[in-house]
Formats: C-alpha cells, sequence, structure tokens
C-alpha cells in the first residue's frame, strides 16, 4: 500500500508585505522530507514530536477571529443613532458627570459604588443598541470581576508576624477574655490559604467599582457626543489656563486629531486581522517561529498603514492652511452654549448624587 504524503512547511519569505509559505512533501508514516520525486533521505522526526497534540486549546486563527470580533463593533465612537436624550446634554455637563464618577467611587461608601455601577449598567442598556452594550458591558465586567477577585484574595492573605507580648492566660492563670456578643467577623469567607476580609473588600470594591465606571462612563460619553463637542466643552473648561501660558489651543487640537484617530485605528487592525484569515493559512503545519513571524507581519502592516493615514492627515491639514500655529489657524468647533431643560435636570441630579454620596458616608 502506497503510504500517505502530506504537504509541510519549510520556509517562509514575504513579498510587498504578502505571506508565502513554500512546502515539501513530508511522509506521513516515515517522517522523512523529499523536495523532489527520488527517495533521498532526510532528517528524521523525533518521536517526542509525534506525541504533542496538534490544534489544541487557542490557536492564532482563534485569536486573529477574536482580534477582529472585538474590533467590529464602534468602540468609543460617536453613534449618531438612535438618538437618545444623551445625546442632547451639554458636553461640558457631561465632563462634570465623568469627573463625578471617577471621584466618588474612591470616597463613598460601598453601597454607593454599588449603585453607581448599577445605574451605569442601566443607563448602557437604555442608551446603546443591543449589540454595543452586550459586548462593552460584558467585558468591562469580566476585567472588573477578574480585578475583584484577585485584590479580594491578595490584599490581606498573608498572614502578621507580630506576636503577643503577654503570656496567654493559660500560663498567668486569668480567665479568658469573653467573646464579642454581636456577629462582627473580621475574616468573611477562607478558601484554603487565602482569606477575604473586610480589608479585602473594601480594596477589591473600590478598584472593580472604579474601572467599571471609569471605562462604561468615557465610553456612554464618547458614544453619545461629537469629538468636536467634547473638544469644545473641554477648551471651555481650560480657558483660565491660557492666562498662564498653557497652550490650550495646541491640547484641543491633539484631543480633537486623538479622537477622529480611534476609529482608524480599530478599522486597520480588523481589516489586517481579516485579510489573514481569508488566507486560510494551516496553522497547525506551522512552526513556532513562522507563527510568529506572521504575527509580526500583521503587526508592522498595522503600523505601516497606520503612519500612512497620519501622513495622509497632515497633508491634508497642511493643504487647508494649516502651518504649525494653532492660535492663528480658527478651529471650528461647536459653541451652542444654550441650556435647556434636559440639561438642567443633568445638574440636578448630579447635585442630588454629590449629596447622597456624602450623606452615605457620615449615616453609614
Amino acid at each position: 500500500m502506497a503510504q500517505k504524503k502530506v504537504p509541510r512547511p519549510t520556509s517562509t519569505r514575504t513579498l510587498n508585505g504578502a505571506l508565502f509559505i513554500s512546502c515539501s512533501v513530508a511522509d506521513r508514516n516515515g517522517g522523512k522530507d523529499r523536495t523532489g520525486g527520488g527517495g533521498g533521505g532526510g532528517e528524521v522526526e523525533p518521536i517526542w514530536a509525534a506525541l504533542i497534540p496538534r490544534g489544541v486549546g487557542v490557536g492564532p486563527e482563534k485569536v486573529l477571529r477574536l482580534i477582529a470580533g472585538a474590533t467590529s463593533s464602534p468602540i468609543c465612537q460617536f453613534i449618531e443613532s438612535p438618538r437618545t436624550f444623551l445625546h442632547s446634554v451639554d458636553p461640558r455637563i457631561k465632563l462634570a458627570w465623568l469627573l463625578a464618577l471617577v471621584i466618588l467611587p474612591a470616597r463613598s461608601h460601598i453601597y454607593m459604588r454599588l449603585g453607581l455601577v448599577l445605574y451605569l449598567t442601566v443607563l448602557s442598556i437604555w442608551i446603546l443598541p443591543n449589540r454595543i452594550w452586550m459586548d462593552q458591558l460584558g467585558r468591562v465586567a469580566l476585567l472588573s470581576g477578574i480585578l475583584f477577585i484577585m485584590l479580594g484574595f491578595g490584599s490581606d492573605t498573608v498572614p502578621s508576624l507580630a506576636q503577643l507580648r503577654t503570656p496567654p492566660p493559660s500560663i498567668t492563670g486569668l480567665p479568658n477574655i469573653p467573646s464579642s456578643l454581636g456577629s462582627y467577623s473580621y475574616t468573611i469567607m477562607k478558601l484554603g490559604p487565602l482569606q477575604f476580609t473586610r480589608k479585602g473588600l473594601s480594596v477589591a470594591s473600590t478598584s472593580a467599582c472604579l474601572s467599571f465606571t471609569i471605562f462604561q462612563s468615557a465610553s456612554l460619553c464618547l458614544t453619545t457626543t461629537m469629538p468636536e463637542q467634547i473638544a469644545s466643552a473641554l477648551r471651555w473648561f481650560m480657558a483660565p489656563l491660557s492666562l498662564l501660558g498653557t497652550p490650550v489651543s495646541e491640547i484641543i487640537l491633539t484631543l480633537l486629531l486623538s479622537l477622529r484617530f480611534i476609529s482608524l485605528v480599530f478599522d486597520e487592525v480588523r481589516s489586517a486581522a481579516l485579510g489573514i484569515i481569508a488566507r486560510r493559512i494551516c496553522w497547525h503545519q506551522l512552526t513556532l517561529m513562522e507563527t510568529l513571524d506572521v504575527f509580526f507581519l500583521y503587526v508592522g502592516r498595522i503600523f505601516k498603514n497606520i503612519f500612512s493615514h497620519a501622513e495622509q492627515i497632515s497633508k491634508a491639514m497642511i493643504a487647508r492652511g494649516f502651518r504649525g500655529d494653532c492660535d492663528s489657524h480658527k478651529i471650528y468647533l461647536f459653541s451652542d452654549s444654550s441650556l435647556g431643560f434636559v440639561d438642567f435636570l443633568s445638574i440636578f441630579c448630579l447635585l442630588s448624587l454629590i449629596g447622597a454620596a456624602i450623606l452615605s458616608e457620615q449615616l453609614l
């Protein structure tokens, strides 16, 4: 019976960014490589190499599909429709909300932290489309959950080395100190050598809630506010700093270009990943160095396209009369400063939230 022959990649080379893989014919049973039709002998494949399972675990193609899927939904990008009440709120009030949501989780009670997380969750489900909020909330909740578990069990696990200076009551003949009549317990849960204490609960809840509120509130602000509106609101807040010599115009222009550049970065990452997936590379037949070579080409292609977009943006700015002086160059931003009913309602809710956080810190 003729032995079945399968191709095996022997080398890779690139031409203009494309990947070419040259293969040789390998005998499945004998384990010898033959580049021609003759039966020339090659190196015998080690026995231990045949025992390594292939195609098990997270493969490179699955990683690329995860990257392409993660960047398919708009992340931190303005979503024009469906238009909600949050789109009509003044961007200056949104920035004030962002500042409050950064400070309050670190200074308020644990009930207030959980309330802020629940509030942002409900607001995200209400404002964002289904495909977007399911994707964003899942990732942010996973990150916050991992952070909560690590800090909860790791912040107060190592036992203290301090010892009591007084002898135990059994030696001195004194009666034991009665235990507390209440139900207070410093240790909440023990898991082997790890223990979850009240200190760990405080540190873990603060860090996890702060991470959740920062990521999700920033995502809500960016998805419901145009980059020009954010730049205009930040310029309004930073206007007094111009009296101290702060280059406010340069900072605002840099922020505006950065917000415009976010969508280009995600598009390039996704398109490059889809380009490699479409080539249907047999990853299980590549060696480790060949797989790393493909990923290095992938990262290099992303940076090359991003630098190309940056060069095109600079040429477009020069063609429109920009010469490097942000003060003399006119930047047209949205300057509508009229406040409506939704804005006053947002201010009232913000003041109520700050007052509730202060009361919870004093009463609880």
